[in-house]
């Protein structure tokens, strides 16, 4: 049994999700969330400025058997939570105010890959674009996403 008080709880879980080493101090009482998980969310690359995942279509599908437009707005607004939480940094976090999404094109199978690239970062405020891909490197989606940052509770 695990809980989110354990320091080091959800390091099986980080490792899974392709989390790097060094930021498991950071994300080890908490892991990555159960709806990362659910999607399949897989890190590539993680800084404020610039994330990278892919997540897959099968199982985040709608009726028409195409990827949820939902499960594209899941995997930017986790792209750019993440960068905008490593900008806040030690005792503080980022709290989502606005997010935007915009559908391109439809993918029915394979991997979505999703880059996160910061648009501002300030100490109150970031912004980032999100750009899903399919394995071509043709756009499925683009979304924006801006985060409060704000201090941890005292």
């Amino acid at each position: 049994m695990t809980d989110n008080f354990t320091p080091g709880a959800f390091a099986e879980e980080l490792a899974a999700a392709g989390i790097p080493d060094h930021m498991h101090a950071w994300l080890g009482g908490f892991g990555v969330g159960a709806l990362v998980v659910k999607m399949g969310i897989h890190f590539l690359e993680m800084s404020p400025e610039r994330t990278v995942a892919t997540m897959p279509v099968e199982g985040n599908t709608q009726v028409a058997g195409i990827l949820h437009g939902g499960a594209h707005v899941v995997l930017a607004e986790t792209l750019g939570s993440f960068s905008a939480g490593m900008h806040a940094g030690p005792g503080r976090h980022a709290v989502g105010i606005e997010v935007n999404a915009t559908h391109h094109r439809s993918i029915a199978r394979g991997l979505v890959t999703g880059t996160c690239t910061a648009i501002h970062l300030g100490r109150t405020l970031a912004t980032h674009e999100i750009v899903m891909t399919d394995a071509q490197g043709r756009r499925l989606s683009t979304a924006r996403i801006t985060n409060l940052l704000r201090d941890n509770a005292g």
